[in-house]
């Protein structure tokens, strides 16, 4: 155990990653290989498109959320970025699973991870399912960085057949072999500590998973309602789904005007939500709210301005607006008619 331990056989550790390795280079390549090959999913005017589900992740993202919204509101930007994203997926994911430049990709692991973790750490129905993808992604770079490959990877195949470029300080960084850093040791605690404090603070800022009361935004969809305006005997108002799950919309089945007491004075019902007219939507991001066959969609993330008829109907500042979700869901915001 001492001989190992000393580093006399600096391609144990790497070995003992193998399986790890493999797993997390798969999981990288195969987001490539579902995304293009077994089905494209970089079209942006097709469904199922990588882009929508990165709108997905703008309402409660970490840290990074003005980068999402400046992408999800220049479409083109948007468009590159998941093709860029898609091809650096495929690269580490192969170099991995073949251990190539081992230690630089598991850079681009620990890296790919973080944007996953503070993207959509906060998505998940049944279980915490992006927040572990993060988090076990960045703890996972980080151990295949300290271990770098042994057997059954082309780094130790280049370094058993003693080629220069193995005998290169930067290969020892960026390839495998031994990591030429001084007490080493205690840096590996320091970086481990600072992963572990990220876990557990994601983990509560995400779902309150430290200390209670747990909660989860991607179980029950959620609108926000805001800058209500009338213009003559129309009524416009802003709709921002934040919740809910990314894979199921938010389906409005009427949307009504209450005055005072709480009577509906105008209500617009689910056979019209269904048929309302495209041109009183104004979308503002790729995820778009749009009529579907039973009722009005409004997607996770999606945001757009909505304009009604008020058909003669006469507010003021004590009505409100309602909407009703077909889950029985009902979101209100008072009028502040201009």
């Amino acid at each position: 155990m001492k001989h190992l331990i000393d580093g006399a056989a600096p391609g144990v550790a790497g070995l003992f990653t193998l399986s790890l390795r493999w797993v997390v280079g798969w999981t990288y390549f195969s987001a490539f290989w579902r995304r293009l090959v077994l089905d494209n999913k970089l079209i942006p005017e097709e469904a199922g498109y990588i882009g929508e589900k990165f709108n997905h992740f703008l309402p409660n993202a970490l840290g990074i959320k003005p980068i999402i919204e400046f992408l999800v509101t220049h479409p083109e930007a948007l468009h590159w970025s998941m093709v860029a994203f898609t091809i650096v997926e495929a690269i580490v994911g192969l170099f991995l699973i073949f251990g190539l430049l081992t230690r630089l990709m598991s850079i681009g692991v620990f890296g790919l991870a973080m944007g996953i973790l503070l993207g959509s750490g906060w998505l998940g129905t049944t279980c915490l399912d992006e927040w572990q993808i993060g988090v076990l992604g960045v703890s996972s770079g980080w151990v295949l960085f300290l271990s770098g490959s042994g057997a059954y990877s082309i780094d130790q195949y280049l370094m058993k057949k003693r080629l220069p470029v193995t005998d290169k300080k930067w290969f020892s960084f960026l390839g495998s072999g031994s990591l030429l850093i001084r007490n080493l040791q205690p840096k590996v605690l320091a970086v481990s500590a600072m992963i572990m404090g990220l876990t557990l603070f994601t983990n509560q800022y995400f779902h309150g998973g430290v200390f209670g009361p747990l909660h989860n935004k991607s179980v029950r969809p959620k609108v926000e309602i805001s800058a209500i305006r009338q213009r003559g005997d129309q009524l416009s108002f802003q709709v921002f789904r934040v919740e809910g799950a990314d894979v199921y919309g938010a389906f409005l089945i009427a949307i009504e005007l209450l005055d005072e007491n709480s009577n509906s004075v105008k209500r617009i019902d689910q056979r019209q939500l269904a048929q309302f007219p495209v041109d009183r939507i104004r979308n503002h991001y790729v995820a778009k709210v749009k009529p579907g066959k039973h009722s009005l969609v409004l997607p996770l993330g999606a945001k757009a301005e909505i304009t009604i008829d008020l058909g003669g109907v006469r507010i003021s500042e004590n009505y409100s607006l309602r909407l009703i979700d077909i889950s029985g869901a009902e979101w209100t915001a008072k009028l502040n008619p201009i």
